[in-house]
C-alpha cells in the first residue's frame, strides 16, 4: 500500500521503518529540509527492536509534502496535535477523493482538520480516523536512528465521518491489523491515552523535572500517590464515554501498569527498563504540556462540562497547569466551546460526527 507519513518526531520515524519492513511503499514528508538531509542522503533509517538493529529503505523521503500525499492510500501523521492545523493547511490542494487520515492519537484532530482543509477549498471525499495512542513506544536515538521499545497491540479507533467507518477501517487494517472499531470520531478522541497518563505526571513531578537535567516520570515519578490521581482522571474519562453512550471496552490505563489487556499490552515494565524515557522535560514547551494537557485535557473537561459529567481531577490539573503557564486553560483552541460545538444537543453533535459537516 502506499503510505504518506506526515511529520519528523519518534512516531514518524518509527512508522517510516516498521512500514517499509512490511513492504509498503512509504512516503516520509518532514517540513525542515536540514533536519531531513542524514536519512534523505541514505534513503534509510536505521531501526533498533527486539530483533536487533538494521537499515530500512525508504521509497520516498521528501520535504514537498504534495509529492508525498499525491496517491497515497493511507496519510498517516503521527505528529503532535499541535502541528495538526499547519499540515491540514500545508496538504489541503494536494487530497483526493477516497483517501484516509489517520491521526495516531487525534485529540479530536478528524474534526479540526478537516475544517481547516474544507476552509482551504479543497472539496475532496476525505475521511478521517483517530485513535487512543502512538502505534508505537519509540524514542530517535540520532539524526537517522529510531528504538522502537513496542508495539502497539490494540488500536481502538474512531472514524470521521462514521458512516465511512467500514471503509476507513479496512484501509488502515492493511497497515495496523490491531485496529479496533470504536465509534465515531468522538468516541476515537476519548480513548487518548496521553491526557489521561502525563498530565498528573508531568503536574506532580513539576518539582524534580525542574531541578533535574533529565527525570524519568515513568519510573521514580510513578508512585502510588501519582497512580490514585491517574485513575481518578481515567475513572473521569471512562464517566464521560458511559454518559455519551460509548461502549466497553474502554481501555482503563490500570492496565497499562498491571495487565497484558492495554492497548501495549505488558508495556509498562519494558518502558522503564529501555532508559529512553529519563529525559528532559520543559514545563513550558514539551508536548506532554502542550499537547497533552492545553490541548488533551482542555478538550476532555470541556466534553465532561457539556455532558454534565462531575470531573473535578481533570479541572483541578488543568488550574494548575494554568497557573505556571499564566492562562485560563479552560478557553484553549480544543474545547467544544472554542470549537462552536458546546451549542449543539447530543443528538444533532451525533448526527454531524455520522454524517460530516455540512
Amino acid at each position: 500500500m502506499r503510505i504518506a507519513v506526515l511529520g519528523g518526531g519518534h512516531g514518524c520515524y518509527a512508522a517510516a521503518a516498521d512500514l517499509s519492513e512490511q513492504n509498503h511503499e512509504v512516503r516520509l514528508w518532514r517540513r525542515d529540509a536540514a533536519a531531513l538531509a542524514p536519512i534523505a542522503e541514505s534513503r534509510a533509517i536505521r531501526l533498533k527492536d527486539v530483533s536487533g538493529t538494521r537499515s530500512v529503505a525508504i521509497a520516498h523521503i521528501t520535504a514537498d509534502i504534495g509529492a508525498a500525499v499525491r496517491g497515497a492510500e493511507l496519510i498517516l501523521i503521527p505528529s503532535p496535535a499541535i502541528a495538526q492545523e499547519d499540515i491540514a493547511r500545508a496538504m489541503a490542494p494536494h487530497l483526493t477523493d477516497g483517501q484516509v487520515v489517520f491521526l495516531p492519537p487525534g485529540t479530536f484532530g478528524s474534526v479540526v482538520m478537516d475544517r481547516v482543509v474544507r476552509a482551504a477549498g479543497s472539496r475532496a471525499r476525505v475521511t478521517w480516523a483517530e485513535t487512543g495512542t502512538l502505534p508505537y513506544l519509540a524514542r530517535k536515538h540520532g539524526p537517522d536512528e529510531v528504538a522502537i521499545t513496542i508495539r502497539a497491540v490494540r488500536l481502538p479507533t474512531g472514524v470521521y465521518p462514521a458512516n465511512r467507518s467500514d471503509e476507513a477501517l479496512a484501509c488502515i487494517a492493511q497497515a495496523y491489523p490491531s485496529v479496533l472499531p470504536c465509534g465515531d470520531a468522538l468516541s476515537g478522541a476519548l480513548m487518548n491515552a496521553g491526557p489521561i497518563i502525563h498530565p498528573p505526571l508531568v503536574v506532580m513531578n513539576a518539582a524534580p523535572l525542574q531541578g533535574f537535567e533529565r527525570w524519568d516520570i515513568h519510573n521514580e515519578g510513578t508512585q502510588p500517590v501519582v497512580r490514585a490521581v491517574t485513575d481518578r482522571l481515567d475513572a473521569e474519562r471512562i464517566a464521560v464515554r458511559e454518559a455519551l453512550g460509548y461502549g466497553a471496552p474502554h481501555f482503563p490505563l490500570a492496565d497499562h501498569y498491571t495487565s497484558d489487556r492495554w492497548m501495549y499490552g505488558d508495556a509498562h515494565k519494558r518502558l522503564v527498563d529501555s532508559g529512553d524515557w529519563r529525559e528532559h522535560i520543559d514545563l513550558h514547551s514539551h508536548r506532554y504540556v502542550t499537547e497533552d494537557i492545553v490541548l488533551g485535557l482542555a478538550f476532555l473537561a470541556s466534553v465532561a462540562r457539556w455532558a454534565g459529567c462531575d470531573a473535578p481531577i481533570a479541572h483541578g490539573l488543568l488550574a494548575i497547569t494554568g497557573g505556571f503557564l499564566g492562562r485560563d486553560l479552560r478557553q484553549g483552541p480544543r474545547t467544544l466551546d472554542a470549537m462552536g460545538l458546546a451549542s449543539l444537543s447530543r443528538e444533532a453533535l451525533a448526527q454531524r460526527l455520522q454524517e460530516g459537516e455540512r
